[in-house]
C-alpha cells in the first residue's frame, strides 16, 4: 500500500505540475518551444519532488532495461560479482585447425572458448603470461593431490615462464611419486606440487604441515579420489575422507588474521572404461563408481554448493566435453583440458580478489 507521505507528495505534484502549466499555457502557447522547455523543466522538478517518496522508482526502471532474456549469457549479465562463478565452466569445444598449430603433438587436437556473449558480459579471459603472472604477483600457490593435480601444476609453469624454462622442468615435474617445487623470481611467484594422491594425505598436509608452517598459501589446490577408487574402492569411505579434508580445511582458515586462502577442489575427470590400461583399473574405475565418488563430493561439505570452502574445479564436464580423442589411457587428457581448469582458476581469482578489496 502507497503510504500517507507519498500520497501526500503526489497530491503536491500534481498541484506543482499542472498549476503552474495551466497558467504557461495560456501565455506560451503561441510559443511551442518555449511552451515545452517549460513543460521539461518543470516535469524534471516533479522528478526531485517525488523522489524522496518513490525510492523505488530508479530500481523499476534499472530493472526494465536490464532484466535478463531467455539465454545463458543474458543470466550471466551482473559481472559485479560472484553471479559468473557458476558460468565459469560454460566453454565450447571445437576442432583446433591442427595438431601441430595447437603444440599438443599428434591426435585430433581440440581448442576450447567461453562463448562471446558470455566472456563480454562476464570479462572472462585467457590470461596472457603478464596477465598471469601480475594476478600471482608474490602469491605462493600449492597444489596438492594426484596426477590430476600435477597436470594442473604444468599447466600454470607452461603459462608463467617461456617456453624452454617449462620444457626444462617437466622431467623433474613428473618424477614417479615425488614433491616439486618452481619459482618464478622476478614476480616473486612460488609455485609447489605435493604428491597426496590420498585423502589422508590432503587431510595431514591441512592439519599438520601447513598449521605450523609460517605462512599458509595464496591459492590451496587439492584433489584426489583416482588411487582411493582403484586402491579402495568403497564411495563412502571416500565420502568420510572428504568429510575430514573439508573439516581441516575449515580449521586452517578460521583462526587467520590475514585473509584466507582461495581454495580450490580438483574434481575428477571423466574415465573412458574401455581405454584404461591395466585389468584393475577397467574393473574398479567404471561409470558406476565414479557417479557414487562424484556424489560424495557433492555432498560431505567440501565444495561451495554444499557449504564448504573450495570452489570446484569440475575436471569431469571439462574432460567429456573435450571427448575421447582427448586422452591416451582414458584417465589422463590433453594439456587443453588442463589449460581450460587453470583459466578458469585464474578467472575465479580474478573474481575473489575483486570482492575481498
Amino acid at each position: 500500500m502507497v503510504s500517507a507521505a507519498a500520497q501526500a507528495g503526489v497530491v503536491a505534484a500534481c498541484v506543482v505540475l499542472f498549476v503552474p502549466m495551466g497558467l504557461a499555457g495560456w501565455h506560451l502557447s503561441r510559443n511551442k518551444v518555449l511552451f515545452f522547455s517549460g513543460a521539461l523543466f518543470v516535469s524534471l522538478a516533479v522528478g526531485v519532488h517525488l523522489s524522496p517518496y518513490l525510492p523505488s522508482v530508479p530500481h523499476l526502471l534499472a530493472a526494465s532495461f536490464f532484466l535478463p532474456g531467455p539465454g545463458a549469457a543474458s543470466s550471466a549479465a551482473d559481472s559485479s560479482g560472484s553471479s559468473c562463478v557458476p558460468f565459469l565452466h560454460r566453454v565450447s569445444w571445437s576442432d583446433a585447425a591442427s595438431a601441430a598449430a595447437k603444440g599438443l603433438g599428434g591426435g585430433a587436437a581440440r581448442t576450447w572458448s567461453w562463448p562471446p556473449s558470455l566472456a563480454s558480459a562476464c570479462g572472462f579471459a585467457r590470461l596472457s603470461r603478464d596477465d598471469a603472472s601480475l594476478l600471482l604477483n608474490g602469491s605462493w600457490v600449492m597444489v596438492a593431490g594426484d596426477s590430476q593435480a600435477r597436470l594442473l601444476v604444468l599447466a600454470l609453469l607452461r603459462l608463467l615462464l617461456d617456453p624452454a624454462a617449462a620444457a626444462a622442468a617437466e622431467p623433474e615435474l613428473f618424477r614417479r611419486h615425488s614433491d616439486y617445487r618452481a619459482a618464478v623470481p622476478a614476480r616473486g611467484i612460488s609455485v609447489d606440487f605435493v604428491w597426496a594422491p590420498f585423502e589422508s594425505n590432503l587431510t595431514r598436509l591441512l592439519r599438520e604441515d601447513l598449521r605450523l608452517a609460517p605462512r599458509v598459501p595464496d591459492v590451496l589446490v587439492l584433489g584426489s579420489g583416482l588411487w582411493h577408487m582403484l586402491h579402495v574402492t568403497d564411495a563412502a569411505s571416500y565420502g568420510d575422507a572428504l568429510a575430514s579434508v573439508a573439516g581441516a580445511a575449515k580449521s586452517l582458515r578460521s583462526p587467520l588474521p590475514v585473509p584466507p586462502p582461495h581454495m580450490f577442489w580438483l574434481g575428477l575427470p571423466h574415465l573412458v572404461n574401455h581405454m584404461l590400461n591395466t585389468d584393475a583399473k577397467r574393473a574398479h574405475m567404471n561409470g558406476t563408481m565414479l557417479r557414487a565418488y562424484d556424489l560424495e563430493v557433492d555432498q560431505r561439505g567440501l565444495v561451495r554448493g554444499d557449504g564448504g570452502p573450495f570452489l570446484l574445479l569440475d575436471v569431469g564436464k571439462l574432460t567429456q566435453g573435450c571427448g575421447q580423442q582427448c586422452t591416451a589411457d582414458g584417465m589422463h587428457y590433453d594439456g587443453e583440458v588442463y589449460d581450460a581448469v587453470l583459466h578458469i582458476m585464474l578467472n575465479a581469482l580474478v573474481i575473489e580478489s575483486q570482492q575481498r578489496i
